[in-house]
């Protein structure tokens, strides 16, 4: 297993560990591997890659999707949208001591996600995103601050269309943590991209919301 880290402030979602490779010295403190349409096989390498990456580098490892195979590999720390979370044993993964992020984009998903008691809830999308097409609106600032008074300590990770001009509004909504994807995944030096966000997070942390 990874070492066991609270989801940070900023949490970057990578495509593969090739990416997750490009990023990982930079100072990041954790980071999702959201694989698509893979291969058991290279499902299975890709994580055992990305675990022996994030020990090296001492962040927290968020696997997507693949809970059978990050349980049997020993990731502490899963994602699932809806679907999956409807098809997921999650007796099981109780029984694993593996930790759960859930996502939500309306109230009835809230309600199912409340109900599994993950240890963090994710909404999005706040703002628009280019990244795919979203059958949700926009969420805006106001839902952010609906979400948090319902889901009370539980981290809140905010996603979609954050960029570093809109972190701080973000957090300042009630927000834990921000996840970014187009914003490096685009840009024209994705690096240099996390260096200018792990600046304005150094800033940012530890301010009161």
């Amino acid at each position: 297993m990874t070492t066991r880290m609270d989801i940070d402030i900023f949490y970057p979602i990578v495509p593969d560990v090739a990416w997750l490779s490009r990023i990982a010295r930079l100072g990041i403190r954790c980071t999702q591997l959201r694989l698509k349409d893979a291969s058991e096989q290279e499902v299975r390498r890709q994580i055992s890659a990305s675990i022996e990456i994030a020990r090296e580098n001492v962040f927290q490892l968020i696997v997507n999707d693949y809970w059978k195979e990050a349980i049997d590999i020993g990731v502490d720390y899963i994602h699932l949208g809806q679907e999956d979370l409807a098809e997921a044993d999650l007796a099981a993964i109780k029984k694993s001591g593996t930790r759960l992020g859930i996502s939500t984009h309306d109230e009835s998903e809230l309600d199912i996600a409340l109900a599994a008691k993950p240890d963090y809830i994710a909404l999005g999308p706040i703002f628009e995103t280019k990244l795919k097409a979203m059958k949700w609106h926009p969420q805006g600032l106001e839902k952010i601050s609906e979400w948090k008074r319902r889901i009370g300590s539980i981290p809140l990770v905010a996603i979609g269309g954050i960029t570093p001009f809109s972190a701080a509004e973000v957090l300042a909504a009630g927000a834990d943590s921000v996840a970014v994807i187009t914003d490096f995944l685009t840009h024209e030096d994705p690096e240099e991209r996390i260096r200018e966000w792990l600046v304005l997070i150094d800033g940012l942390r530890g301010r009161p919301n």
